[in-house]
């Protein structure tokens, strides 16, 4: 069994690459893969999204304003009442990028606060989105005790000083196809470090697809190949790597069902 704990399934492309949400979902099960963490990145597509997933006991829903998207209608009010749908385990994606946007870095460590206090009421692990933004994510993690219901770092390509701060403060790593990257060698040597009962597995499909799928739109059925090279990576069975990151996704992820 895999779990692909990061996709934006209301993201895919339904025009050509797939008929609907259960022509990918069938895919993804052809490939060992049986559950999904749908995220969000606005409030505005939210609802729409997790009606889409709600006819699926397999898929789960993420709520959240992606930094990069804060000019999207949201407030701290409205995430509140929509994250308390209890098909939603998680609060976010929300975090910090500097990469794309330093102009509002104030905004973006705001509505961050934001996320982690309705996941601290809410009692729902947060999804962090770092980019360039190294101390101030930690900063802000430590400050607003984001450690109190835990999280993940998705789509890590941070260096393993970041990540050992982060596991300190409770955190999980999730790990996805850049790890396939030619040019990818330093994230490599972290995905090697990080302990086996802290390490998520995620495609962020439709975005990053790993080798031997480069240049084409990312799917949850790829989460396979991003756990098969890790697996080689750290020397394991596929077959254990698959076990051990399905485990830690339902351990964070407490209120999502089996």
């Amino acid at each position: 069994m895999l779990v692909d704990s990061h996709c934006h399934l209301d993201r895919l492309d339904y025009d050509k690459k797939h008929h609907d949400l259960a022509d990918v979902l069938h895919k993804a099960g052809q490939r060992g893969v049986s559950h999904f963490l749908s995220v969000s990145v606005t409030l505005e597509a939210f609802p729409a999204m997790l009606t889409s997933v709600l006819p699926y006991p397999n898929v789960f829903a993420s709520c959240g304003v992606h930094p990069l998207d804060l000019e999207s209608p949201w407030s701290g009010e409205l995430l509140r009442e929509l994250a308390v749908h209890p098909r939603v385990v998680a609060i976010g994606e929300t975090g910090l990028d500097y990469y794309y946007s330093t102009e509002n870095k104030a905004e973006q460590q705001h509505a961050f606060r934001e996320h982690i206090r309705v996941s601290r009421e809410l009692k729902k692990p947060v999804i962090v989105h770092t980019r360039d933004a190294k101390a101030d994510t930690l900063a802000i993690l430590r400050e607003e005790q984001a450690g109190e219901v835990g999280g993940v770092l998705h789509c890590f390509t941070e260096d393993w000083a970041m990540a050992k701060d982060a596991l300190d403060l409770g955190m999980y790593i999730s790990i996805s196809g850049i790890v396939t990257f030619r040019n990818a060698d330093a994230l490599r040597e972290v995905t090697r470090q990080i302990p086996v009962d802290r390490l998520l597995i995620e495609t962020d499909s439709p975005y990053l697809a790993p080798v031997p799928h480069r240049g084409h739109q990312n799917e949850p059925a790829y989460v396979a190949d991003v756990a098969k090279f890790i697996a080689e990576l750290r020397g394991v069975s596929a077959e254990s790597l698959a076990e051990q990151t399905s485990e830690n996704f339902f351990r964070l992820f407490a209120q999502a069902q089996r």
